[in-house]
Parts: C-alpha cells; sequence; structure tokens
C-alpha cells in the first residue's frame, strides 16, 4: 500500500521523536537548520554530525525501529486516536510558540477542542475537601461559561477540575504517560468520560508507562495550551507551582485562590500571589483579566464555543439570548446604567448580574461606560457601538 504524503510526514516527526538524545527543543532546532523533518531525517551522516547530533541518534535516524513506528502508527488506527505534528493543520497554535514545542501529540477525543479557548486549574494532590469543592465549582462556571478547562488527570485538584468541567462543558487532560496507558488506574473511567466530551493529550508514545520525570515535563504543555493557569489549593512543594512557573514563562497569566494561614495546602497559593500572581475569589475576576484575550478569539471565528455556550447569536442583540440574558438586557433599557440599579430593576443576584455583564461585553450586545456603567449596543451585537 501506498504511503500518503500525510502519513509520510508523520512518519519523519515519529522517527524524530523516538531517536535517543534528541528532545523536543534539539528537534525544533534541526527542522529550523534543515528545513522540515523530512530533511533531516534523510540528511547525510556528516550533516546531522556537523549539527551536533550524537553518533546514537544519527543511527536510528537512519535506520528507525519499524516496531515503535508501527506501534504508533497502530494506535492511530483506533477510533478518536490522532496523531498531530507542527505540519498538521489541527496542531495548537499555541504549543508552536514554544522552544520546545511536542514534535508529536497524540490525541484521543476531538482534536478541535485544542484550538478553543482554554483555562489550566492545577493543584494538590492531596486537597481538602474545600478545596475539591473550590476547583468543582470555577471548573463547573467556567466550561458552562464556554472556556476548556485543562489540567493533567492527577489525584485531586486535577480531577475535581475535570469533573466540574464534564458536569457542564468540555475538559481536556494532558496526560504523563502514552495515549493507552491511564494514571492513576483509578481514573479509567474518568478518562474515558474526558475523550467523549474534549480530548486526552500526550507527547509520550503508546506503551510508555508513568515516570517521575515526565510529569513535571507535561506541565509545560499544560500552561501553554491556556490563557492562563489558576492554582486553587498547593502546598509549597506541590507540582501545580511548575505549572505556574511555566505559565508565567510563556506570558501566561497566573491566578490563585487564597486560603486559610493554618492550611498547608494553601501556602503554595499565597507564595504564588507574593510572587505577583492575581489573588482571585470568583469566576469573574478571572474573566475580567482574560477580557482582553477572548475577545480576538471570539473575533477570529464565528462567535465560537465560548459565544455559543452562553447562546449568542450571529444576529440581532437580544435575538436568542438565554432567558437570563435577555432579561437583563430588557432591564438595561437604552441609556447607560449602573451595575446597582440594573440588579434592582432585574432582581437577579449581584454575582450573577456582573458575570453576565462581563459575557455580554465580550460578546459586543453591552458596552461599559466611565463611571462603571454598561449601555446596550445598538449594532447588532458587534462590539464598539
Amino acid at each position: 500500500m501506498a504511503t500518503s504524503p500525510a502519513q509520510g510526514q508523520i512518519h519523519h516527526w515519529l522517527t524524530l521523536a523516538q531517536a535517543p538524545g534528541l528532545g523536543p527543543t534539539t528537534i525544533a532546532k534541526l527542522v529550523r537548520r534543515f528545513g522540515s523533518a523530512e530533511a533531516v531525517c534523510l540528511a547525510s551522516p556528516s550533516a546531522l554530525e556537523a549539527a551536533g547530533v550524537k553518533r546514537t541518534a544519527i543511527a536510528a535516524l537512519q535506520s528507525p525501529d519499524p516496531k515503535r513506528l508501527d506501534a504508533a502508527l497502530g494506535w492511530a488506527e483506533q477510533d478518536q486516536a490522532h496523531i498531530l505534528t507542527p505540519e498538521s493543520p489541527g496542531y495548537p497554535r499555541a504549543l508552536t510558540e514554544l522552544s520546545s514545542a511536542p514534535p508529536v501529540l497524540y490525541v484521543r477525543g476531538d482534536p478541535a477542542v485544542l484550538a478553543e479557548p482554554q483555562l489550566a486549574i492545577v493543584g494538590s494532590r492531596h486537597p481538602s475537601p474545600g478545596g475539591v469543592e473550590t476547583t468543582r465549582s470555577f471548573a463547573r462556571h467556567l466550561a458552562e461559561l464556554g472556556l476548556v478547562v485543562t489540567s493533567g488527570l492527577a489525584l485531586g485538584i486535577d480531577a475535581a477540575a475535570h469533573e466540574g468541567a464534564l458536569e457542564t462543558g468540555r475538559t481536556v487532560a494532558v496526560l504523563g504517560t502514552g495515549p493507552d496507558r491511564v494514571y492513576p488506574a483509578a481514573h479509567r473511567g474518568l478518562a474515558h468520560r474526558v475523550v467523549e466530551q474534549g480530548a486526552l493529550v500526550t507527547e509520550l508514545p503508546p506503551g510508555k508507562g508513568p515516570e517521575p520525570r515526565n510529569f513535571p515535563r507535561r506541565n509545560r504543555i499544560i500552561s501553554a495550551l491556556s490563557l492562563g493557569t489558576l492554582v486553587t489549593e498547593a502546598a509549597i512543594e506541590s507540582g501545580s507551582l511548575i505549572t505556574a512557573r511555566y505559565a508565567a514563562e510563556q506570558g501566561r497569566e497566573v491566578f490563585a485562590i487564597p486560603g486559610s494561614i493554618h492550611n498547608p495546602v494553601a501556602r503554595g497559593c499565597h507564595w504564588l500571589i507574593r510572587q505577583g500572581a492575581k489573588l482571585v475569589d470568583s469566576v469573574e475576576h478571572i474573566l475580567e483579566e482574560l477580557a482582553p484575550q477572548l475577545r480576538p478569539l471570539l473575533d477570529q471565528t464565528p462567535r465560537a464555543a465560548f459565544a455559543a455556550s452562553v447562546c449568542v447569536p450571529s444576529g440581532d442583540a437580544g435575538d436568542g439570548l438565554d432567558p437570563d440574558h435577555q432579561r437583563l438586557l430588557d432591564a438595561m433599557g437604552w441609556d447607560p446604567i449602573a451595575p446597582d440599579e440594573l440588579i434592582a430593576r432585574c432582581g437577579l443576584p449581584a454575582g450573577e448580574v456582573a458575570s453576565m455583564l462581563l459575557l455580554l461585553e465580550l460578546t459586543g450586545h453591552v458596552s461599559s461606560h466611565p463611571g462603571g456603567r454598561y449601555c446596550r449596543c445598538g449594532n447588532g451585537g458587534q462590539p464598539g457601538g
């Protein structure tokens, strides 16, 4: 059977990813130097040696292990299984910004979810009951608003983030194992649900089991996929602080929820806040910080999943909104109005009004005015009217 161009490209990227001693950063440098993954694999030993490639890696590029290649390609023949490379249309643009961009991504589920606006939620593997409930609540609300919640499928906060998101929306789990392994094993059922409502993602090949060194490594992917990282509860030695550090280095937002000074799994959050992370105690605080980034994302797609999640139509302002959003717009009238007066008019809780106003502003149904007032737009739901 003839090999398609796409299969040939994947074959070359797999060869690079499986060569000993070649990490993502080195592979990216080689591809830039030679022009493509194929060119690297077809380069002469002398040219590769001149580029600093060691002989063991050169031998692997010249004669790749067919069993390992077949295992990866065979895995991709399963239902809902995909292999993405930097040359694939569905490879997340956010990851291409990394100097250590994964040369290969194994995705189980819907790869399109990787292009949607995401927020990472991470934290302790041994959280308090309150930390679990807070995490689920934040994830549930954020997912309901249309953000994809991304985490690492670990015990504790990660699991709570995925569970909360699955109640109302979509979630992505970045694994520290191969795509055919679930760690911890107790999360197999959760992993199956993630596949149905999002995606499992890993840069590690099929058959790769859990190794301690791979979990910090996967954290750079969690943070890079996301607009920001929220740490809900973490001890000082928590691996979630590594994710937060990656997020800061990648220019992403870092959020932390404060806790009791007597709670040891709140100290990591307090440390992050002292280092400049944004203290949050509501979803609205996160949305306010992300608003400048969310607006361009809405403009890039026809209202995208984020807008669709709040029933925002592409037609006239107000048409097709859910009852509460329509009720809020009706209460506004057409003159600038303060939130307190709007709350009194519509009878909705203050927190819900604040959240709805922010979303309606993001999607162009209302605009903010000096003095903290809001005004209904009259230009068909487009921003700037």
